[in-house]
């Protein structure tokens, strides 16, 4: 599922409490955003028609909730990145962070312990 980098926004503090009325997501949300009320109301309702979202009536307030998992979307995003950006290929993804330098010797243990861990499941 597509979520916009503005949907994301309206995501990311229903990932971390939920459920919330449109007022509770207005106020945790980021002051630098500088949103009206109504485009908020917007992306929520956007994010309700591609089901991303639910809510349940509670007395004459609407609490949203998410529907989606964070790390379900971190998968679909990711994969969608790869594909897009490296035409499937995470070793170029791998290779362009290599290149560029911003794999520190943490990030690089870290992806030698996920290889092995790879290498173990596929050998079982």
């Amino acid at each position: 599922m597509k979520i916009s980098d503005s949907e994301k926004y309206i995501m990311d503090v229903l990932w971390k409490s939920s459920p919330l009325t449109a007022k509770d997501i207005i106020d945790k949300l980021d002051k630098s955003l500088e949103w009206q009320d109504k485009t908020v109301k917007t992306l929520i309702n956007r994010l309700l028609k591609k089901e991303v979202i639910g809510f349940e009536k509670q007395g004459r307030q609407y609490l949203y909730f998410p529907q989606m998992a964070e790390s379900e979307y971190v998968e679909e995003a990711s994969d969608s990145f790869v594909e897009r950006v490296f035409k499937g290929n995470v070793k170029s993804l791998i290779a362009a962070f290599a290149k560029s330098e911003k794999l520190s010797q943490d990030d690089i243990k870290e992806l030698k312990s996920l290889v092995n861990q790879l290498d173990n499941k596929k050998g079982e």
